[in-house]
Formats: C-alpha cells, sequence, structure tokens
C-alpha cells in the first residue's frame, strides 16, 4: 500500500501530481482558506506524511493522536509552530527547508526598509484616494538609508546577506549575535555591538535572530528606549521578539520615528490590532519567503525529504 501522504494547504498541481506515483495523496482543497485545526486534528490521525505549514500548530497533544505519522515536512524554514521534542519522543522526523531563502528574505528586508523610511505606503495611499492635492517642501518628507547606520540583530545568513545590500547604499554595518563572526567582520566589513550599544548607535535596526525561549520578547519597552527617536525598527524574523505592546507605545509617543514588520504574534493579525492603526507602521502579511522561484525550491526541498525517508537514506533539511 501507499503511503498517505496529507498536504494542509493547496499546492501547485505540476507538484502534486508526480507525487501520486508514489503515494496516497489527499489534499486541502482551496487557496482560499487554510486547513482550519479541527481538520488537522482529524487528518493527523491517519497520515503516514504530513506537508505542514506555518499556520499549522502541531503540538504534543496533536502528535500523541497521530497513529501511523513517521514524517512531517515543513514548508518554512522555521519550525516552532511543531512540537518537535514531542516529535522526537514519538520517533517523528521534522523537516523544514533551511538556507533557500536567505537572499530572498534579505531583499524583502531591505525593502521594508525603504518603504518604511520613505513613507511609501503613505504616499501611495494619498494617491490612490484623491488627496495628492499639493506640493510641499516636507510633505511625506521620509528618511534616508543610504549613509546611514544599520544594526542587525542576529546574524545568521539572512543577516550577511542584508550586510551586504547594506554596503551598496554605503551604510555603516552593527551586528549583535549570540557569538561574534570575525571572519564575516573581516570580510564584509561590519562591527560587533553589545545589543544596548547597537540600539543606541543604529538608525535602522533590523530584527533577524530566531524565536527561542531567550529571544521571545527581547525588545521590549527599555529597549525601544534606548533607540533614537529618528530610529526605524524593522522585524522579518518571527512575532514575539519584539513585544507588540511596548512598540505601539514607542510608535505613539514618537520614542521611535517608524517600524515595519512582516511577523507578528497572532497571524493572520486582527484588523482591530492597535498598530495598524499608526501611520508610522507598515505592515506585511509574513511574505519573506512570497517569490515564485523561492517556493517551488522550498516545496522541492520537502519533497526531496520525502524521498529520502521513502528510500531510507539519510534524510536531508532534518530538524529532528
Amino acid at each position: 500500500m501507499k503511503p498517505i501522504l496529507w498536504i494542509t494547504c493547496k499546492l501547485p498541481e505540476e507538484i502534486v501530481e508526480p507525487l501520486k506515483s508514489w503515494a496516497d495523496v489527499r489534499e486541502w482543497p482551496t487557496v482560499e482558506v487554510n486547513m482550519p485545526h479541527e481538520k488537522l486534528e482529524e487528518i493527523i490521525q491517519e497520515a503516514d506524511i504530513l506537508w505542514t505549514i506555518m499556520d499549522n500548530r502541531v503540538s504534543r497533544e496533536l502528535l500523541q493522536t497521530a497513529k501511523n505519522l513517521k514524517l512531517i515536512c515543513n514548508l518554512a524554514v522555521g519550525y516552532n509552530n511543531i512540537d518537535v521534542e514531542a516529535a522526537k519522543e514519538l520517533g517523528i522526523v521534522v523537516t523544514n527547508t533551511p538556507g533557500v531563502l536567505t537572499e530572498t528574505t534579505a531583499d524583502l528586508a531591505f525593502t521594508l526598509m525603504l518603504i518604511t523610511a520613505r513613507r511609501i505606503i503613505e504616499a501611495a495611499d494619498e494617491v490612490r484616494n484623491g488627496d495628492w492635492t499639493y506640493w510641499g517642501v516636507n510633505h511625506l518628507a521620509g528618511r534616508d538609508v543610504h549613509g546611514a547606520t544599520l544594526g542587525i540583530v542576529g546574524m545568521g545568513r539572512i543577516g550577511e546577506a542584508l550586510a551586504q545590500r547594506a554596503k551598496g547604499f554605503n551604510m555603516e554595518v552593527l551586528y549583535h549575535n549570540r557569538r561574534r563572526k570575525p571572519q564575516a567582520e573581516e570580510a564584509y566589513g561590519f562591527s560587533y555591538r553589545e545589543l544596548d550599544a547597537l540600539l543606541q548607535e543604529s538608525d535602522y535596526v533590523v530584527v533577524l535572530t530566531p524565536m527561542t525561549p531567550e529571544t521571545k520578547g527581547l525588545i521590549g519597552k527599555r529597549e525601544l528606549q534606548l533607540m533614537k527617536n529618528t530610529s526605524i525598527l524593522i522585524n522579518v524574523a518571527r512575532g514575539g521578539i519584539v513585544q507588540e505592546d511596548a512598540l505601539y507605545d514607542a510608535l505613539k509617543n514618537g520614542e521611535i520615528w517608524a517600524a515595519g514588520t512582516d511577523v507578528f504574534v497572532q497571524e493572520p493579525v486582527p484588523t482591530s490590532h492597535p498598530l495598524l492603526t499608526l501611520k508610522n507602521f507598515v505592515a506585511l502579511p509574513h511574505i519573506g519567503s512570497a517569490t515564485l522561484s523561492t517556493r517551488k525550491e522550498m516545496m522541492e526541498m520537502n519533497i526531496e525529504s520525502m524521498h529520502d525517508y521513502l528510500e531510507g537514506n539519510p534524510i536531508r533539511h532534518r530538524v529532528v
């Protein structure tokens, strides 16, 4: 019998069709709405392989109901939506898609810096809404990116790619990381700072650190108050690293100049969220890896892991 492969979202037909030669493929049928948790609770009981996305919360309690599950392939680099310790205890392999979205996410981080600094969303809305009625000396004036100081919190592969882009804008690049990277400092010309110093010196602070118990709530009221009142905070890492209530207060009170984020604690973010009422806040719907080529490569990496598992080979892209 073919193993049952449950796909929790609607994927392109050219990706799914070849899988049917070796798997009993069952797939959530629509792109308009992702699989609700109640359906996930149902299908995990019959799946041999589960192909998940970040919206799927795979808890210990859920894994304990899985009778046949042997492999979870998460269509993401992050995997904090899955209780990997529980999976390990239960003998369930978890894989992800590391490395593939480095350049794409760095592009998005730099884009978010530019659109936030130059007030692009406000300006575009003004045109669309018919509110562009005059030219003013400081009307919609933003802040320069070129020549400014960029502080990167979390200097992994995406951080290094962002630093390379910043050099093209003649930016001074500072970074804070759990471990210093002397070779990268020499190669790319950026400088290490303790977190407080980085926050105080930077015109732009970009959060790229993974979500861990140590980084949860890393940027809160105290940290935001260390930043310049002309500075901009960008988060393309994970919701919860920046404390959203503290960020709202800092933006509303002028403690920092603006902020942009691609991630929230609750996703999709409710339209009633206080941050969405602020003109100096730019929100994106978690699109860090959202280019056609990158998403295709991510899917192919998950399929590689499935083939490895089925053929009894060492499983590539394995988390646990």
